[in-house]
């Protein structure tokens, strides 16, 4: 064994010390640098976060803006309800977590236990609607229809129903004032989604869980305006979850309010006519079918002519749009959704597509004038026209001879049209056509805006078709295959028409140009489209946007935005052009198709211009059309499945406008019955106290709609006996 002098030894641990020491001293520096980094250089922060951590927000949401109608009559806004809320907080502070509490409420609101506990449990991915998707620290509503009678047992017996509360509360209403329904223009609301709240968060117009979000109409439109800003208590809660103190409150801002142009007497008049129509179309005999007229669905649309602004929109089916109010039911939504429902939430006004049959001749007149073919010239109407083997016939086979095509349009003559838009079809090279064709009546039709939506302030506009050479290359590329395998030489209809898709179904054949020139084949349309064309001809060629919107007005009142009218384009006629089709359509109404219903109208006084449409489909009944226009408004409604145009929709049309002019049957005329003697011109006064001073009806007060507080609940629960 080696000895190791004592002095070695000394210095080796020595050296150890010194190392230890190092690491020591290594250690704490880093420790020290650490806490300084968190305590002073992000000190701060860290306090925040940790504050924040311990403070929860309440909302109170902010009253939702009221739509109104032109003259300040109320379509949406809210009323007061007795609405039972609870307290998730407070039940949770049971030994049962407020299981008791809510069964009894159950039983006096005559709710199933169950319904009313799956109303009050939190939201997540895997908990089914209903749910509550706010915070866990508001009021959760549990019903917005409580009766006064059930809202006093649960105040008097306080004792029995902690965390329970039955107050009035501010609750969206669709007023339906003189019944106008107006559903599908006005929309609907419900729950914010987690997916939007995430995808506002850096917007200027964040959601909260609480909010209510419009889902379609002028609710989604002008949702953001009309929301308002919640307020939003904050308090401070310790690790339990308890509240320890208030942090702050930030009050809510009333949400501002949307005049409309509709006008609800105009709108109940409207739907009405419309209905009617349709009854009567059920009742009428369809000798191609053998049965009755299906007339399922229809679409109306008034507009100003010189604003393009929306006086009146219908669609049926409709809707109750307070059916979504509080929540819808599984049971209702199926109602509105199913494939029986018929879509009542669809508004064919806007959504509705269809061929418009001869209605849309007045812009094949145009097409043929700009392709050099006088308006005043000369051409063959005979009963039908011939194609290679196929035969299109006039509507009931009859020939007028040799017309003009002002004459064409007044009485609906389809060979005049077959036959100007063959040659076109011809001079652009038929089956092969030229690098550059001219194609005046598919580029015509896109200049009047057909092809695209028309812009008006309404969500999920569709945009209707133009099938013109473009599209029918793209249709057949899509198609193509489908055909091939469903295609025979000698089968059925539809077969044969397949067959030949197969082979040239990227070619515009003759048949194709034709039949598309009445406004037939694969042309499609909306009501509010052909609404914007007839306004723009009466107008003098402007096309504007459609508007619904007609002013916002800030919640105290004190502020008025308006929607100034906004045109898109114009009509690509002359001035000599659109005189001769005015004249025309003229003739419609006076010794055309349409005379029939317009017998004793002052033309004189008011002249009146119309056009019918009756456009067929394959495998229905066929759509009825009735466009018209006078210097003050266009009209448009559609019927599908209800037969000819004057002879379904031509009564309405007609007493819409005896409305709005005051006449009688007889075509006399009372001012002081007219609805709307002339177009609207000027926004509802808008008073100092945020009232809306509206001629011949009771102002409305924004004031009124605010929830009123607690100390007023007896007058609003009503005397006991």
């Amino acid at each position: 064994m080696t000895n190791i002098p004592e002095t070695g030894r000394t210095q080796r641990v020595q050296i150890r010390l010194i190392v230890i020491q190092v690491l020591v001293f290594s250690l704490l520096l880093t420790l020290g640098g650490r806490l300084w980094y968190l305590q002073i250089r992000n000190g701060q922060e860290y306090s925040d976060e940790a504050k924040n951590n311990h403070v929860q927000q309440v909302v109170q949401p902010a009253a939702r803006g009221s739509i109104l109608d032109a003259r300040g009559v109320p379509l949406a806004d809210n009323e007061t309800r007795l609405v039972v809320s609870a307290s998730r907080t407070e039940l949770l502070k049971m030994d049962d977590d407020g299981k008791g509490v809510l069964t009894r409420l159950a039983g006096v609101l005559d709710m199933k236990p169950k319904d009313v506990l799956d109303k009050v449990r939190l939201c997540d991915a895997k908990t089914p609607q209903p749910c509550w998707n706010g915070s866990p620290y508001q009021p959760i509503p549990v019903t917005d229809e409580a009766t006064t009678q059930q809202a006093l047992q649960i105040r008097e017996r306080a004792e029995d129903f902690p965390g329970i509360t039955a107050e009035p509360t501010a609750v969206r209403r669709y007023a339906a004032p003189g019944k106008a329904n107006t559903a599908q223009v006005l929309g609907y609301l419900s729950p914010v989604t987690d997916d939007e709240i995430t995808k506002a968060q850096d917007s200027d117009s964040p959601y909260l869980r609480s909010d209510q979000v419009g889902r379609s109409g002028l609710e989604r439109t002008y949702d953001k305006e009309l929301r308002g800003k919640a307020g939003v208590t904050r308090y401070e809660v310790d690790n339990l979850g308890r509240v320890i103190g208030q942090a702050k409150n930030d009050e809510a801002e009333a949400g501002a309010s949307v005049v409309t142009s509709i006008d609800a007497r105009v709108q109940a008049v409207a739907e009405y006519e419309l209905n009617q129509a349709m009854k009567t179309a059920r009742t009428e005999f369809d000798t191609n079918t053998g049965e009755n007229y299906k007339a399922d669905s229809g679409a109306v649309v008034v507009m100003e002519a010189k604003t393009g602004r929306v006086v009146s929109m219908a669609s049926l089916p409709s809707y109750d749009p307070n059916a979504w109010v509080g929540g819808i039911s599984g049971k209702d939504y199926a109602k509105l959704t199913g494939k029986n429902s018929n879509f009542p939430l669809l508004n064919r006004a806007i959504q509705g597509q269809a061929a418009p049959g001869s209605i849309f001749k007045v812009i094949s007149s145009t097409a043929a004038v700009n392709a050099g073919y006088p308006f005043d010239g000369n051409y063959p109407c005979p009963s039908s026209y011939s194609i290679g083997g196929q035969t299109f016939k006039n509507f009931e086979s009859q020939g007028y001879g040799s017309i003009s095509i002002g004459r064409a349009l007044e009485v609906s003559c389809d060979t005049v049209y077959y036959g100007l838009a063959h040659k076109e079809w011809q001079k652009d090279g038929g089956n092969n056509p030229k690098k550059n064709a001219n194609d005046w009546f598919y580029k015509t039709a896109h200049q009047f805006g057909l092809g695209k939506e028309t812009g008006i302030d309404l969500p999920n506009e569709v945009s209707g078709r133009v099938p013109d050479r473009e599209w029918k290359k793209n249709f057949a590329k899509a198609n193509h295959d489908a055909w091939c395998k469903q295609g025979k030489k000698d089968g059925t209809y539809v077969e044969k028409i397949a067959y030949e898709n197969c082979l040239e179904g990227d070619k515009m054949r003759a048949g194709d140009s034709v039949n598309y020139s009445i406004g037939q084949g694969d042309t499609l349309v909306t009501p509010i489209q052909m609404a914007t064309i007839y306004a723009a001809i009466s107008n003098g060629g402007t096309l504007y946007d459609p508007t619904v919107g007609k002013a916002i007005v800030s919640g105290d009142g004190k502020t008025v935005q308006a929607i100034e009218p906004t045109s898109h384009g114009k009509l690509p006629f002359t001035r000599k052009t659109r005189n001769e089709i005015d004249e025309a359509l003229a003739g419609v109404a006076t010794r055309g198709s349409a005379a029939w219903r317009f017998g004793g109208w002052p033309q004189d006084k008011i002249p009146m211009h119309a056009k019918t449409g009756t456009a067929e489909v394959y495998g229905k009944q066929t759509t009825s059309w009735f466009a018209t226009y006078t210097k003050d408004y266009s009209i448009v409604m559609t019927i599908s499945q209800g037969g000819t145009g004057s002879g379904a929709s031509g009564p309405a049309v007609r007493n819409i406008y005896n409305a709005l002019y005051g006449l009688d049957a007889a075509g006399k005329q009372d001012l002081k019955k007219a609805l709307l003697p002339t177009p609207q011109k000027s926004l509802p006064k808008i008073q100092t106290d945020g009232t809306i001073d509206a001629p011949r009806i009771k102002p409305y007060n924004p004031e009124s709609q605010k929830p009123p507080g607690a100390q007023t609940l007896a007058a609003v629960l009503g005397r006991r006996d």
